[in-house]
């Protein structure tokens, strides 16, 4: 289908979706379907970094949860098969509805394809499964689709099944990039690292390299990032070491020093490489923070089709890697000592991309610095798609019926008490390899790792189709107290262990 045509059949699409919202979104009794699409249409060869990428299709199965709505459907694609048992275990934390009855509403389907492809271009190529999924929709005024990120694929499957996307209109995508955060920032007057945007060359880089270095003498380090890097695998550090800010030929030596000294985030990715996509992509340097107490927490924003947006979630970020530029996990909330500072300065940022038409769940990262005034924080970036904060909040919401409220701080029950959870994508050993879904569900149910309905707190378990192959997966552990949460952590992780004692 031509372009310009997928775009206006989507943009109409978009438009029906805003007059039919409250009858989707506010009537639990309504015939609704909901198209889970959970594709990473991002760039495929960073994504092969990603340990088991392929099934960070599953983090989405919190929204098999919609199913607690007795006339809702649900549909949910996914690239290979899903494991019976990974459907069984989340069907089971339903409350108030009967595995049966949540599973004649649960229609699920696969590319049976495991190739490197995002999954929404193999269902692009495989028109008589569009066909089925189509048919299973119904009344597509009340269907919309989910998906973790939106590009133009989705936008062109969206038009070939007739139904709304809630989420971002890819043409709006440039102001998530790197070098559109930037600008955003500086337009808002929000604080964000020294450095340069929308560079497009090498010489660009180096320049850019040299001058942040005249312009801060005491810089030890610089953030290189791609514009559309994610999980920070399009991103590299660069140590000026002995770079001073008064040489002459500062020029000259950065460029001479460049594919020596810089340490790049994803896993084998050569210096070539992230050149070539550096060039291809454009991005930003900026100076690395340094700090003796810093912090990387997240805000993460929702926009309606009724134009209003609103904070739903802070985080403090677990970094990783060499650089600490690689998400492994999160606690929610961030905390008290900023969480609310931190929402302000996002809600200002919500309310100018709703300006811009943005709509759907997206995050904004910041990196938090304790100094001897208080707390400075600067904004580093908009992810304007769903990410590894999205699932576990969701999963929250969706057993608790609570919400977020910023002014507090405070995740608030309707019974008036608080919850807490910590979080994680990169539960990963070794000796994990080898369990099963159901392995893990046994051993799950005889340590007591299991969400207790009664208590609101417990274990929940996702991405468990990599855990054989891979020996990862994710958990998400809420409790009455942050101390609570990570200690059901802790607990799991202490249990795994020693489960899989003498595996090779």
């Amino acid at each position: 289908m031509p372009v310009a045509k997928v775009h206006e059949l989507f943009q109409a699409l978009q438009k029906k979706f805003s007059l039919y919202y409250k009858d989707i979104f506010f009537n639990d009794l309504a015939d609704k379907t909901v198209v889970i699409v959970p594709s990473l249409t991002l760039d495929q060869q960073m994504l092969q970094s990603i340990t088991g990428h392929i099934h960070y299709e599953e983090r989405m199965l919190c929204m098999l949860m919609l199913l607690r709505m007795p006339r809702t459907k649900v549909i949910y694609v996914s690239s290979v098969p899903i494991d019976s048992g990974v459907i069984d275990y989340y069907l089971h934390l339903l409350p108030g509805i009967t595995g049966y009855h949540a599973r004649q509403r649960l229609h699920l389907f696969s590319c049976y394809d495991g190739s490197a492809h995002a999954l929404t271009n193999k269902i692009l190529c495989r028109p008589r499964l569009i066909r089925r999924i189509k048919e299973q929709i119904g009344d597509t005024n009340l269907a919309h689709m989910v998906c973790f990120n939106v590009t133009e694929a989705e936008e062109e499957l969206s038009a070939l099944l007739d139904i709304p996307i809630y989420g971002c209109d890819s043409s709006l995508l440039p102001l998530g990039t790197k070098s559109g955060c930037r600008t955003m920032f500086k337009k808002l007057g929000i604080p964000m690292p020294e450095g340069y945007e929308n560079i497009h060359t090498v010489e660009g880089l180096v320049q850019a390299l040299a001058d942040l270095k005249k312009q801060k003498p005491l810089l030890r380090k610089a953030v290189i990032k791609m514009n559309d890097g994610f999980s920070g695998d399009g991103n590299a550090v660069f140590s000026y070491m002995d770079i001073g800010h008064e040489d002459a030929d500062i020029v000259s030596k950065i460029s001479e020093s460049l594919p020596r000294t810089l340490k790049i985030v994803a896993a084998g990715m050569t210096y070539d490489t992230f050149i070539r996509k550096f060039t291809f992509m454009g991005g930003i340097v900026e100076e690395f923070i340094d700090g003796e107490w810093k912090v990387s927490p997240s805000v993460q924003c929702r926009i309606n089709p009724l134009g209003i947006s609103d904070v739903i979630s802070t985080h403090d970020q677990v970094m990783g890697g060499e650089s600490g530029q690689v998400f492994l996990g999160a606690t929610f909330p961030a905390s008290g000592e900023y969480n609310r500072d931190i929402a302000a300065l996002g809600l200002r940022i919500c309310r100018e991309l709703q300006e811009q038409g943005v709509l759907g769940r997206f995050s904004i990262d910041f990196l938090s610095v304790r100094e001897a005034g208080g707390w400075v924080h600067y904004a580093i970036e908009i992810n304007l798609r769903k990410g590894g904060t999205t699932h576990p909040y969701l999963m929250l919401q969706f057993l608790t019926d609570g919400e977020y409220d910023m002014n507090k701080g405070l995740y608030m029950m309707p019974n008036g008490q608080t919850r807490y959870y910590f979080a994680s994508d990169n539960v990963v050993n070794d000796k994990y390899k080898g369990l099963t879904p159901h392995d893990l569900i046994d051993i799950a149910m005889c340590n007591r790792l299991m969400y207790d309905g009664a208590k609101q707190s417990g274990v929940m378990f996702h991405m468990i189709g990599a855990l054989s192959q891979y020996g990862k997966l994710g958990v998400v552990c809420i409790g009455h107290s942050p101390e609570e949460a990570k200690g059901f952590f802790d607990k799991t992780i202490a249990v795994l262990d020693k489960s899989c004692m003498g595996n090779c």
